[in-house]
């Protein structure tokens, strides 16, 4: 932990697990960090970064505006898989941003990502330790496989629980806006804000990772197809959430089970060179809208 630390402190990226998926590390504060993350990860820069803190305290530091709201989520669901869009403080480069006025903050439920970030004593903006559009990495071998020696160091602490990517919240207009779904549903989010918009059309810089219409994507070409609907021609899997499915490979049926499994799966279907992979449309539902928004988008064409 030490050594991790001193590499960031001095510029590196250090590759650590969250709850959710395993993050590249750089110093939040160090423009020249940060670029070599789109560097390593091919990013485009118009896709911006989370920003990593260890307590609402320190989250505090660098976000210009800090409403009422952001403390009544903090307090509900931090640590824990939510991200905070807020107005930024000029401490936060604009490389972290993608130009924007706002940066993304959250605190992670993870005791090595915590432990880095207290050790370190610094912000750490951390995207997924992947290539850009690729499948994120819940285990250390998915970030040594993807990223080879692009990373300075990477800490092993197993798989990640969550397993998908945090939701994201923008409370930097004069009304909360859902960025990206996740397994903190917008329901729950409505519990504390009340209504909760979803974003419009965005073109440019994405005020939050995890917009654009392609992403998430294993090698093999992905498909969703309608419970009981089977692929024709070639050599594939087909990935079920139904117990009663036939012939297919089962997924947990509840949404945090899935969850947990699905980013892990597909690394594993993706190395044994099938034609395609198969994945039935899992249930409607705000429970399930973070699964249902990755695997659209990762069956995204172009």
């Amino acid at each position: 932990m030490a050594r991790a630390a001193e590499i960031l402190r001095r510029g590196g990226l250090v590759a650590f697990p969250t709850e959710t998926v395993y993050g590249l590390g750089a110093d939040a504060t160090n423009a020249t960090a940060v670029r070599r993350i789109f560097e390593v990860k091919q990013r485009p820069a118009n896709d911006p970064l989370i920003v990593h803190a260890d307590s609402e305290e320190m989250a505090r530091e660098y976000a210009a505006v800090w409403p009422a709201g952001a403390s009544e989520l903090a307090e509900r669901f931090w640590p824990g898989p939510l991200t905070l869009v807020l107005p930024k403080k000029a401490s936060i480069p604009d490389d972290v941003t993608a130009g924007l006025p706002t940066v993304g903050i959250r605190v992670p439920a993870h005791p090595v990502a915590l432990e880095l970030i207290r050790t370190a004593a610094l912000p750490i903006a951390a995207p997924s330790a992947n290539r850009f559009m690729q499948l994120s990495p819940t285990t250390a071998a998915h970030v040594r496989n993807g990223l080879g020696d692009g990373v300075d160091l990477i800490l092993d602490g197993g798989s990640t629980p969550v397993g998908i990517e945090s939701t994201i919240v923008s409370l930097a207009g004069p009304h909360p806006v859902l960025l990206r779904p996740g397994m903190i549903s917008k329901e729950e989010l409505e519990e504390v804000l009340g209504d909760v918009a979803e974003p419009g059309h965005v073109s440019g810089a994405r005020p939050a990772p995890g917009m654009f219409h392609r992403h998430y994507s294993p090698r093999t070409r992905l498909l969703l197809i309608a419970p009981g609907e089977r692929p024709v021609g070639g050599r594939g899997v087909v990935m079920s959430h139904r117990a009663d499915a036939p012939d297919v490979l089962a997924m947990p049926a509840t949404p945090k089970g899935y969850a947990a499994a699905l980013y892990a799966t597909l690394h594993e279907l993706d190395e044994q060179g099938l034609d395609w992979i198969a994945v039935e449309r899992v249930p409607e539902g705000a429970a399930w809208a973070g699964i249902r928004d990755r695997l659209t988008r990762a069956a995204a064409r172009g």
